[in-house]
């Protein structure tokens, strides 16, 4: 498995995620049909760049309290926010509702944004539900199933399992690019390629762009186009 750096993570924030995605259709075409979220979700900050970072997996509940006991209980949410800490590159959070109503109760507000901020983590996918919209860690993006107004009995099950949020599957250590438009796992295998992937489509499209453009444009003119950027490699 390649080596995962902070400059290929970097290199992947310079694009939004639907680039992501069709640079995926050229370096992993296997990926075309999954990888990403088929929903659509709430976004907190949708003036926010991407972020990009390894996944931090867990689940959650809130319709019940917890059977663990207070002690259990406070010990397992400590050792959460150990894993969370335990990276040396950024992550972003993604944590599956289990509720048979995700979004019940909501783990991401004010609190939660703040901490997982200050652990390095740069935002959180999730099917579940955020609240204290105004009051959102600055910088930390939220891509959620709803927004909803109480915590309700909320806790996590588990962490560092494979999630699934709207038909993403996660597994810890994943990398995820997330912005307004969603969220897609990379590859590690394909994230160095992810860069050379897009200046050919940048290329590619910019033909047909040019041609779409122009104050002559016509059928026979995209025509040619759609032909000379098929020759570009």
């Amino acid at each position: 498995m390649p080596e995962i750096t902070a400059e290929i993570l970097n290199q992947l924030g310079q694009y939004d995620t639907p680039t992501i995605c069709n640079a995926l259709e050229l370096v992993a075409p296997e990926r075309r049909g999954h990888g990403y979220v088929v929903e659509q979700m709430v976004c907190s900050g949708p003036s926010l760049p991407p972020i990009v970072g390894l996944a931090k997996t867990s689940t959650m509940r809130a319709v019940a309290p917890s059977t663990r006991s207070p002690a259990d209980s406070a010990k397992h949410r400590v050792a959460y926010y150990e894993y969370v800490a335990d990276s040396a590159l950024p992550t972003v959070s993604v944590i599956q509702d289990l509720d048979p109503n995700p979004g019940f109760g909501a783990f991401w507000g004010e609190v939660n944004t703040a901490i997982h901020k200050g652990l390095g983590c740069l935002g959180v996918v999730t099917n579940g539900s955020i609240r204290d919209l105004d009051q959102t860690a600055p910088g930390f993006q939220q891509l959620a199933g709803k927004v909803g107004p109480s915590h309700a009995y909320v806790h996590t099950v588990d962490f560092g399992t494979t999630v699934n949020v709207f038909g993403m599957t996660v597994s810890d250590g994943d990398i995820i690019h997330a912005d307004r438009h969603g969220a897609v796992v990379v590859p590690a295998a394909v994230a160095a390629d992810i860069p050379g992937a897009v200046d050919l489509l940048v290329r590619r499209e910019a033909v047909i762009l040019d041609c779409a453009r122009a104050k002559d444009f016509s059928i026979d003119k995209l025509r040619a186009a759609l032909a000379n950027a098929a020759e570009i490699h």
